[in-house]
């Protein structure tokens, strides 16, 4: 804070001042640290005492010169209208008096038109302190009197450092790992950082250990983050079911699971991008940094951002009311095993796998009967049947032999849905129209419901209009999103080859077309052509 440090020793403080940041940055504690460099007894100064009786209010929130009001509870016409009766009068003891705003974005429109007119105006000796998350909440009109400033997050790096002095103030022993994973998951807050570390003195006194944060934090060992990333990268469904079962069963919640391991995916992830180091943000000890990055060159980076997608989908699929532990067991034998999944993003972590030389082997096959006794060769029957008839010597192969080569797979099936042609029609589009649903159905249960009485109706060139019933505005609205409209015209290229822009429609829809009934000439006759039957005359025929 170079600027309030120089209008500090040169005495040119403003009358307000706006702070701006996240929860947690130091915003009250900045203004309670001005306040105290206005009015200690050795001030104005930068390096207020501490010990004089200012200072000591100050620090104890009871100095009658400072004044914190909490405006998301006092935000009505009159606690504004009490302020300013307030601000008439002079300091007690000190040289200014200064009013600290907390949380200034909830105060009332009307209370801010009313706070306007002291700003505009304000008294000799008096200093207004504006803290807010929200700045764009505040009137604009407001923001034009103060003098803001903004305050950035932490790093990991700067919280731990303030945690280290607070540590050595409680003469409290915490290795660097711990104090690291605190800092880390302090989420960019001072005041969070410093709370939970009170937490731990509570819970374990004035030595903290790692498995303490772990236990107060309800955060999960990192031996399981790695082991369940190692079984990923390693294509082994099964070690990455017993991770997830391991988690569970030792009572971590598993939608903060998710979270956690989304993390240390992201961690892998930049590690890998930025060549193998470990930024200041992510270290926690030389170890846990070695192995992070011994972890992502073993982990390729396809590999990572599938299982990203995997667990963002997981955690959207949770908070829609799905069962957390399924959806996580389903991420990760998913990201284990892409050739489960037909997906563009699945196809290309099977590429990559193969170039790092990973295999992803099917399950094995369960096991089948042995052959009857009689049917196995003996040595007897395998001379036999290598000695011809004519006596001439020559060798086949035994039965051992012969089992043991190959033999040539069997030709696949041929797909269900049509194949499409080479320049795609109405008519054909309509034919096909019933896979492109169940390809939607597949990927999106809930666009394929609303998709299931749309209708191909026009196709020019690659533009083709659905048509939606005339009473089916809704569906037709949830069908414009840009999202289904994406999924949507994913489908249609995955069936037809063909890349489709999709326009959507109400309107009154003719039936669908209904082959007519055959004649029973025509009836037999295909009844003819179809088993090659003959047509015996009938009874009356035959009497005549």
């Amino acid at each position: 804070m170079r600027t309030l440090s120089n209008a500090v020793e040169r005495g040119q403080i403003h009358h307000a001042y706006l702070f701006v940041g996240s929860r947690g940055t130091g915003k009250t504690s900045m203004a309670k640290i001005l306040a105290a460099c206005l009015n200690c007894e050795r001030g104005p100064t930068t390096e207020p005492c501490g010990v004089c009786t200012s200072c000591l209010s100050i620090a104890a929130a009871t100095s009658l010169d400072v004044a914190e009001m909490d405006a998301a509870s006092a935000n009505s016409v009159d606690d504004i209208r009490a302020l300013r009766e307030s601000v008439a009068y002079a300091p007690v003891s000190g040289a200014q008096k200064i009013y600290i705003l907390d949380e200034a974005h909830m105060l009332s429109s009307a209370a801010w038109n009313a706070f306007l007119k002291t700003l505009e105006e304000p008294p000799p000796n008096t200093v207004f302190v504006l803290a807010t998350t929200e700045a764009q909440k505040v009137p604009a009109t407001v923001i034009d009197r103060c003098h803001r400033f903004d305050f950035q997050r932490p790093n990991a790096e700067q919280i731990a450092i303030v945690l280290r002095r607070a540590a050595a103030a409680e003469s409290i022993a915490i290795p660097t790992e711990a104090l690291m994973l605190l800092a880390r998951h302090a989420g960019g807050s001072f005041r969070d950082a410093l709370g939970t570390l009170e937490q731990l003195q509570t819970y374990s006194g004035g030595e903290i250990a790692v498995p303490d944060v772990l236990a107060v934090l309800g955060i999960s060992d990192s031996e399981l983050l790695f082991g369940l990333l190692d079984a990923v990268a390693a294509a082994d469904p099964r070690a990455a079911l017993l991770a997830v079962a391991g988690a569970v069963d030792g009572g971590r919640d598993v939608s903060a699971f998710i979270r956690e391991l989304e993390a240390h995916a992201r961690e892998l992830l930049i590690v890998q991008t930025l060549g193998g180091s470990v930024p200041g943000e992510l270290r926690l000890s030389p170890e846990r940094d070695e192995r992070l990055v011994e972890q992502a060159e073993r982990a390729g980076p396809e590999t990572l951002v599938r299982l990203l997608d995997l667990l963002a989908a997981a955690l959207i699929a949770v908070r829609a009311g799905a069962d957390a532990r399924t959806q996580l067991e389903l991420a990760v034998v998913r990201a284990a095993r892409p050739d489960l999944d037909p997906s563009a993003t699945a196809f290309a972590a099977r590429i990559e796998r193969l170039e790092r030389g990973v295999s992803v082997a099917p399950p094995p096959a369960p096991a089948t009967a042995p052959p009857p006794t009689a049917d196995i060769p003996t040595p007897e029957r395998i001379a036999a049947d290598d000695a011809p008839a004519n006596g001439k010597t020559t060798h086949e192969p035994a039965p051992a032999e012969r089992a043991a080569t190959p033999s040539p797979l069997p030709a696949p099936p041929p797909s269900a849905v049509p194949q499409p042609p080479a320049t795609l029609t109405l008519e054909t589009l309509l034919e096909l129209w019933p896979a492109v649903l169940d390809t939607v159905r597949g990927a999106n249960a809930m666009l394929g419901a609303v998709v299931a009485d749309a209708r191909p109706v026009e196709l020019v060139g690659n533009h083709l209009v659905l048509a939606f019933a005339e009473d089916a505005a809704f569906l037709r609205r949830k069908a414009e999103t840009g999202a289904n409209r994406a999924a949507l015209a994913d489908a249609l290229s995955h069936v037809t080859g063909a890349s489709l822009s999709l326009d959507y429609e109400l309107r009154e829809r003719e039936p669908l077309a209904q082959p007519a009934p055959l004649t029973e000439a025509e009836l037999v006759r295909h009844l003819k052509d179809e088993f090659d039957a003959e047509q015996l005359a009938d009874a009356h025929e035959e009497s005549h």
